[in-house]
C-alpha cells in the first residue's frame, strides 16, 4: 500500500521545506523504495512562468514543458529522476479544473463549494503522482496559518481520514530562534505553530526544527512534551 508523507512549514517561510522534502525522498529511494515527490504552491497562478523570479525564485521547466517552482529542480537533482507536470500543483490549477468541470455540467447542478469540490480536486491531484510509487512526499508551500493554504491543509486532513492511519505521516518544519540577550533557544514559536496546525485538525508526527546549532536535549524534550511528538 502506498504511503504519503506531508511536509508543512510554520513560523515563517524560507526555512527549507524543499530540501527537507527532497532529503526524505532520497532516504527512501536509497532504502529501495519507489518514490514520488510533489510541490504544492498555494498561489492563484496556473504555473510559475509568470511569477517574478526575484520574489519567487528561478522557474524550473520540466521535460514535458511545465513551468514550475525551483523546488522541482531540487527534487530532480536529489532523486536523479525527471519529473513532470503532475508533480507540481497550484491553487490556480485546482480552481481552473473545478470551474471547467462546472461549466461542462459535471456537478449536475449542485452548488460548487470549497468543501467538498475544491478539496476533492486537491486530493485527486495529490494521489495521481503516487499511482506508480510506493511512497509519495508532498511539500505544502507557504506557512501554516496563511489563508491561502487552508484548502490544501483541509484536503490533507481528509486524506488522513480517508486512508488507513499508518499510511500517512506529517512532518512539520519550524524555526527555533535564539534570543541574543539570554543566549537561549525559544520554543514558543514552534509551540504556537503546532497549535495552528492542530486547530485545523492535523497533529504532526515529527517536527524538524531549524536552529543556529545543535539542539540541547532539554529543548528537544520540551518540544516533544508540548507538541506531542516522540523524541
Amino acid at each position: 500500500m502506498r504511503k504519503l508523507i506531508f511536509v508543512t512549514g510554520g513560523v515563517l517561510s524560507g526555512l527549507g521545506k524543499g530540501v527537507i522534502t527532497a532529503s526524505i525522498g532520497l532516504l527512501f529511494k536509497l532504502s529501495g523504495y519507489k518514490v514520488s515527490l510533489q510541490k504544492i504552491d498555494p498561489y492563484l497562478n496556473l504555473d510559475a512562468g509568470t511569477m517574478n523570479p526575484y520574489e519567487h525564485g528561478e522557474v524550473f521547466v520540466t521535460r514535458d514543458g511545465m513551468e514550475t517552482d525551483l523546488d522541482i529542480g531540487r527534487y530532480e537533482r536529489f532523486l536523479g529522476e525527471e519529473l513532470t507536470a503532475i508533480n507540481y500543483m497550484t491553487t490556480g490549477q485546482v480552481y481552473w479544473n473545478v470551474i471547467r468541470k462546472e461549466r461542462a455540467g459535471e456537478f449536475l447542478g449542485r452548488t460548487v463549494q470549497v468543501i467538498p469540490h475544491i478539496t476533492d480536486e486537491i486530493k485527486g491531484l495529490i494521489l495521481r503522482p503516487v499511482e506508480n510509487a510506493e511512497i509519495g512526499v508532498v511539500e505544502v508551500g507557504g506557512t501554516v496559518g496563511d489563508i491561502e493554504s487552508l484548502p490544501f491543509l483541509e484536503a490533507l486532513r481528509q486524506l488522513r481520514d480517508d486512508l488507513p492511519r499508518e499510511d500517512t505521516f506529517f512532518v512539520h518544519l519550524t524555526l527555533l530562534p535564539r534570543l541574543s540577550s539570554t543566549d537561549e533557544l525559544k520554543t514558543k514559536p514552534t509551540q504556537h505553530s503546532v497549535k495552528e496546525l492542530r486547530a485545523i485538525g492535523i497533529q504532526p508526527d515529527a517536527i524538524v526544527a531549524r536552529a543556529d546549532g545543535p539542539l540541547p536535549d532539554g529543548v528537544r524534550r520540551k518540544i516533544a512534551r508540548f507538541c506531542d511528538v516522540p523524541m
